[in-house]
């Protein structure tokens, strides 16, 4: 497994090092991007506190009763707001509904920004007080390692650093809180039935908190699933889709998946938070003219990043 690239990288050799710790950054993450599409991160700007309370909270919303989550599940808004319930979510290609139920957070647009008429609010849950500030603080502070992480990229692309500030900010991005629930007849289970099928992301980058459980495999060159886990408080980062149509699939979205558990195990619950990075929905993912050459053909019609998700959400069975 020597092809498996996933190297344990620190933010803040590229926040605050010197010329060389920066540029280093950038080319190492540019190299597992270009060859697994996985990383974990250090000095990410989060504290264990605030994790641990983050896991706290998630695990207080799916234990309200099925009554009060069902509250907040809005159909028209396709999943991006509120709570989901188990059977929606389908990965791309595969016939049976994963086994997660999850709850979605997403931008607040505070600077009068236009861009605030194209999203929905954010569902506010009036039993968890602090489930609603807790999480808005970690979507803001994983907005901001992404913004350097995308950064670091941009110099490794050989474009501006600052390519991608004004396209993500007051992106579509989305906290994901997740609960794989518990299995309890695992006999009774479709032969498919997954906690997350194999899948790519959508949207540029994704930012993933831990887990309380193993579970996470990538899917490598050789066609082998590697089980992906992150030390401590380390974030797992990857790259998604629409970063791997920007540069004509010089940085890759690699297939993952969540797999179940050993039988044994089945009725533990699993709970994970994921921050997909979007960009505004008006961003060109037209491939870059620099990653376009005679081996590498251009691979990708052109489209926004707004048409782009609305495709993938009818693909997954969240939008009809």
């Amino acid at each position: 497994m020597s092809t498996v690239n996933i190297p344990r990288l620190d933010l803040n050799n590229y926040l605050n090092g010197s010329e060389a710790d920066r540029k280093k950054f950038s080319e190492d993450i540019g190299k597992a991007f270009n060859e697994t599409g996985f990383i974990t991160v250090t000095n990410h700007g989060l504290s264990k506190q605030l994790m641990d309370e983050l896991y706290v909270q998630v695990k207080e919303i799916f234990a309200q009763p099925e009554a009060v989550k069902l509250k907040y599940e809005v159909p028209e808004l396709a999943g991006q707001r509120g709570y989901t319930s188990k059977g929606k979510e389908t990965a791309k290609g595969f016939k049976v509904p994963d086994l997660k139920e999850f709850w979605q957070i997403g931008q607040t647009v505070t600077d009068g920004d236009p861009v605030k008429d194209e999203y929905p609010e954010n569902l506010y849950v009036t039993e968890l007080p602090k489930f609603n500030q807790i999480t808005t603080e970690v979507y803001q502070k994983l907005e901001a390692a992404g913004k350097s992480l995308l950064r670091a990229i941009a110099v490794y692309l050989e474009l501006p650093e600052n390519y991608f500030d004004d396209k993500i900010h007051n992106g579509n991005s989305i906290l994901r809180g997740l609960h794989y629930f518990p299995i309890e007849d695992p006999d009774a289970l479709p032969p498919d039935a997954v906690r997350a099928g194999a899948h790519e992301d959508i949207n540029l980058i994704t930012l993933l908190i831990g887990a309380s459980a193993d579970g996470l495999e990538v899917l490598t060159r050789e066609g082998k699933w590697y089980p992906v886990t992150a030390q401590g408080e380390d974030v797992v980062v990857n790259v998604g889709d629409m970063l791997q149509r920007l540069t004509n699939n010089k940085l890759k979205s690699t297939t993952h998946r969540v797999v179940n558990p050993p039988r044994e195990l089945m009725k533990n619950s699993r709970y994970s938070v994921p921050f997909f990075l979007h960009p505004r929905s008006d961003m060109d993912l037209t491939c870059l003219p620099s990653c376009i050459d005679a081996e590498h053909p251009k691979a990708y019609d052109d489209t926004t990043a707004g048409e782009y998700l609305d495709e993938r959400l009818r693909e997954i069975g969240l939008k009809k």
